[in-house]
């Protein structure tokens, strides 16, 4: 929960729009501001304080503990410039917190942490734990000392300044090893453990279990990622509890789901009681993975038979491939998402030209595979290769990278082996109808007129359907050089269908400095001036010319009910 704190009109009002766009994650503190402050402190995991910064240091300092457990706290100046991260910028947060603050109330985000500053990744702010010296190895990586990387297998960690060797080191690793000097432990979460267990089995026989099977075979429980068992014990409290207390979700799965997994010990109890021969080892290993420690039974202190059962598998580090949509070309229109996932990944895959966009973006370590024009196979190739090498990769794409982008090249090469997530962003087509008024307030489809991919016949037989069924047309890729034909004959087949006066909108590098609009007509527009950077959206019958502006509206009554539109559009 976020603790939201002002004491003035005009702090209030910022307040009001941060709760109103975080409904379920932002609760107002109201009453003195000193009572409101040591509430949201006790209360809350974050803080925003609509307050000079010296009175929120006075109001927090008694309160403070340790950066590991304090509140990221935020202050926002009465003039509402800048959003200033004043305690807690990785353990709570507050260094994202100011940019999303800065998101939302057009702020400058103010982030005084060295690593943050710089564009390093901080060490404590990789999603898991870490131990160590912290402090020494991240000053060691901003002051440009050898930080040598030691890793027990591949992660797909963010682009570190790292080194083969080094007087400092981090260290990746799920073993149960003690940092040694100058040294980084990073706990990923590459352990599961699998669990069987009685009715009633108490939380406790479960818990030892699980940590004597993690001790005797040197793991370390930081790096446990979840627990998992047969659905038949979704809800078996003691398993539940020790979910819980380890802080892991639990994960089930059917019976038949675990009976079809080869387990080097199978049994006839829980074939008998839940539909599969094994149920910890099984669960352990039914999405792959080395198997570490294999079916081990709980000692109990009164002799009495076992109640629980657990085995540990080391899943293989799968690749993360983020498919990124950059918009058209604005940096405003940008996603945050987007931001994100190029902060985020260490191998960046892209064309030149879209690189060039987004370089300064970028952590300084990122490695950067970029080339030119039409080598869109050989990029996503390169993509899924270098996840597939545990790497935490971005591949990038103009508009929505879904949209005649990199996203379906790369899909076709990728397999479930590596984990892919997709990064929409803002199409051409929507940049330019955001220009041109409201043209695809009705039905609409996007046609490319490039017949590199697509033969030519097949593109038409498209085209002539969207005249028939009256749809908006989009026009990706109209004209170049090489292609200076298949734009006119377009036209041409829509003209069967639809008046000479109907509005046509012509936009080049939409959203760029360099932008250029066009509003005319299907019997008017001159096919030259159209280039590779310019989309062509030609509306239906019922589209108007309205005070300069293209519309759609999104009904067909709407024309019928506004006769005094259809004049002014005349």
């Amino acid at each position: 929960m976020i603790g939201l704190i002002s004491a003035t009109a005009a702090g209030a009002a910022a307040r009001d729009r941060l709760a109103a766009a975080w409904p379920s994650r932002a609760r107002v503190y109201d009453g003195p501001v000193g009572d409101a402050v040591r509430r949201a402190f006790a209360e809350c995991e974050q803080l925003v304080c609509f307050l000079a910064t010296g009175a929120v240091v006075r109001l927090i300092a008694p309160l403070l503990g340790d950066k590991a457990s304090d509140p990221g706290v935020v202050c926002v100046d009465e003039g509402g410039r800048f959003a200033v991260s004043l305690v807690g910028g990785h353990g709570g947060g507050a260094n994202e917190l100011a940019r999303e603050v800065g998101e939302l109330l057009g702020t400058e985000p103010v982030v005084t942490t060295a690593t943050d500053a710089v564009g390093v990744p901080g060490l404590d702010t990789l999603g898991f734990p870490v131990e160590g010296d912290v402090a020494g190895v991240s000053r060691a990586v901003l002051d440009g000392e050898p930080v040598a990387l030691k890793a027990d297998f591949a992660w797909p960690l963010p682009a570190l300044r790292v080194t083969e060797e080094g007087a400092y080191v981090i260290r990746l690793t799920d073993r149960l090893v003690e940092p040694a000097e100058h040294e980084v432990v990073l706990r990923p979460p590459s352990l599961v453990v699998g669990v069987g267990a009685s009715k009633g089995a108490p939380v406790g026989e479960i818990l030892g279990l699980i940590e004597d099977a993690l001790r005797d075979a040197g793991l370390s429980p930081r790096s446990i990622a979840e627990l998992a068992t047969v659905d038949a014990k979704a809800e078996e409290p003691g398993i539940v509890r020790a979910a819980d207390r380890l802080g892991v979700p639990l994960v089930t799965y059917s019976a038949e789901e675990l009976a079809a997994v080869d387990v080097p010990n199978p049994s006839d109890a829980p074939l008998a009681a839940v539909g599969t021969p094994s149920v910890a080892e099984a669960a352990a290993l039914v999405r792959g993975g080395e198997l570490l420690v294999p079916k081990r039974k709980s000692d109990r202190e009164d002799g009495r038979p076992a109640m629980a059962t657990c085995a540990v598998v080391r899943r293989p580090a799968r690749g993360r491939l983020a498919v990124v949509g950059l918009g058209p070309g604005a940096r405003d229109l940008l996603t945050p998402r987007a931001k994100a996932e190029l902060r985020r990944a260490s191998v960046l895959v892209g064309l030149d030209q879209y690189v060039d966009q987004i370089r300064d973006l970028l952590r300084p370590a990122t490695r950067i595979l970029e080339s030119g024009l039409g080598a869109e196979e050989e990029r996503a190739r390169t993509a899924v290769e270098e996840a597939r090498k545990g790497q935490a990769v971005a591949l990038i794409g103009s508009g929505d990278a879904g949209v005649y982008a990199m996203a379906s090249p790369a899909l076709a090469e990728a397999s479930d082996d590596i984990d892919v997530i997709g990064v929409p962003g803002v199409t051409a087509a929507l940049a330019a109808a955001a220009i041109l008024g409201a043209p695809l307030g009705h039905d609409h489809v996007s046609i490319s007129l490039s017949d590199l991919h697509t033969p030519w016949e097949v593109i038409e037989r498209r085209v002539r359907a969207a005249a028939e069924a009256d749809i908006v047309v989009t026009f990706y890729n109209p004209r170049s050089r090489g292609r200076d034909w298949q734009l006119p004959k377009a036209l041409a087949i829509l003209a069967e269908h639809r008046e000479p006066a109907t509005p046509v909108g012509v936009v080049r590098n939409a959203s760029r400095p360099d932008e250029s609009v066009v509003l005319t007509t299907l019997a008017a527009l001159d096919p030259a001036t159209v280039d590779m950077m310019t989309v062509v959206t030609v509306g239906n019958t019922a589209t108007r010319r309205i005070a300069g502006r293209m519309v759609t509206p999104r009904g067909y009554r709407w024309q019928e009910s506004r006769p005094e539109k259809q004049e002014e559009a005349r």
